[in-house]
């Protein structure tokens, strides 16, 4: 049933077609449809839904936190991180900076996680996995274990192949397909 629901939203709010290939990706490529999902990851029923299906897909891995690049896996990693601990197995949210501050503590990741932790890498929608291996670098640097890669939306461009190429696996809810059909 919320698996259902998000697929709905997804596709009511945040699945955008057209019928040549206008929309821009961070790539760099255009695309004849574009996923912005912070139409749902910014809303209270959406965020929900994403914090309790993630949360089920990454739960069985056993996690100490759950982050990724800024700014698309916030919302993710702190939605997981309130549903996790509602379930009484309080998984840690983290974020990953794009780059390193140069102030205060310098860090590129903020939470407060210890080395060693495994950790979930969390994203919004993966297209060819550059955001989500940019997180994976910067949290196997700051000496944590990453379990894997979950997305919300995999766009079938590469990204799955890109991430098994660094001995990790991507998890998602959605493939585009699902939402196209």
């Amino acid at each position: 049933m919320e698996r259902e629901r998000l697929k709905a939203l997804i596709k009511e709010r945040s699945l955008n077609v057209a019928d040549e290939p206008i929309f821009k990706l961070s790539s760099g490529k255009l695309s004849r449809y574009y996923v912005d999902l912070k139409r749902i990851t910014f809303d209270p029923e959406g965020i929900y839904l994403v914090g309790k299906l993630m949360y089920d897909l990454i739960k069985p891995f056993s996690p100490d936190g759950v982050g990724g690049l800024t700014l698309g896996a916030d919302p993710i990693a702190y939605s997981v991180a309130f549903i996790s601990y509602m379930d009484g197995n309080p998984i840690k949210p983290f974020v990953v900076r794009k780059e390193a501050k140069e102030h205060g503590m310098k860090r590129q990741i903020e939470g407060v996680l210890q080395e060693g932790s495994r950790v979930a890498v969390v994203e919004d929608v993966v297209t060819t996995a550059s955001s989500s291996l940019k997180a994976v670098k910067a949290c196997r640097n700051a000496g944590f274990e990453v379990i894997g890669v979950f997305c919300i939306v995999d766009r079938k461009e590469g990204g799955r192949e890109a991430i098994r190429e660094q001995g990790l696996e991507l998890y998602s809810l959605f493939s585009i397909d699902e939402l196209l059909s």
